[in-house]
């Protein structure tokens, strides 16, 4: 764990792969942004977004190479460092040293990606649209050997928060037969869904044996984290990781 304004990852990834999460704390926008709103697309003040994102990194000492996605909650993932026009993409990767992956994040779930050389890391953005798509399967993709990577869950709407309906209970369970043990019934044609587990089903069948994460609840801990499901207008947390040298 760290300091009030971002987390760590609790997994052991080599030491050569740096990961964070902020939180809400410790920024300067104003409310419904307050305070550490690091999102520029949410109708906060753009001077506001940029001084927090330069608090940020430099509590973490991030590298200036950070590419913020454009995330349609699809199952595009771009690899870093790139020429090409980023029109949008929810998961990003690379092997390069001091390229910074980010995602924001609001409720949807974060999911970090490393390898066990620390030579190759990815970070995903898993809300439920994408999550049902494929975005942790794309993003597994773009590394050499699943079975050699591991994933931490990162802050999200926990499961007794996070309220859908039965569209979204049947296309995880056309999707996956096992899906249903992380749905519980709700009001009438409503389900409490748990995206950790969802998404540790996914990662599992795909090879990825080792998952850590998946602690935390973003719509319940109002003191730390924004929540989109809560409080609909608010900020957004990053999610970053790159490796370093």
């Amino acid at each position: 764990m760290s300091g009030a304004s971002y987390i760590s990852p609790n997994w052991p990834a080599p030491p050569s792969v740096k990961g964070f999460v902020s939180t809400r704390l410790g920024g300067v926008s104003q409310s419904p942004f307050n305070t550490l709103n690091l999102g520029a697309h949410v109708g906060d003040e753009p001077q506001a977004v940029v001084t927090n994102r330069g608090r940020f990194a430099q509590q973490i000492n991030m590298p200036e190479s950070v590419v913020w996605l454009n995330q349609v909650h699809g199952t595009q993932v771009i690899a870093l460092p790139t020429n090409e026009q980023i029109d949008a993409a929810d998961a990003a990767y690379s092997n390069s040293i001091g390229q910074v992956c980010a995602v924001l994040t609001a409720d949807c779930l974060p999911v970090f990606f490393c390898d066990s050389k620390g030579h190759q890391v990815a970070v995903a953005h898993a809300g439920w649209r994408g999550l049902c798509a494929g975005i942790l399967e794309s993003t597994l993709a773009k590394f050499d050997d699943p079975e050699q990577v591991m994933a931490w869950l990162g802050p999200a709407i926990g499961p007794s928060a996070f309220e859908v309906g039965q569209e979204v209970y049947e296309a995880f369970c056309l999707k996956e037969t096992s899906a249903h043990v992380a749905f519980k019934p709700s009001a009438e044609g409503k389900w409490l869904a748990d995206l950790y587990t969802l998404a540790r089903q996914r990662l599992k069948a795909v090879g990825v044996e080792h998952v850590y994460g998946g602690d935390y609840c973003t719509y319940t801990d109002e003191e730390r984290f924004f929540s989109y499901r809560r409080d609909g207008q608010t900020g957004r947390m990053a999610s970053v990781v790159w490796i370093e040298a």
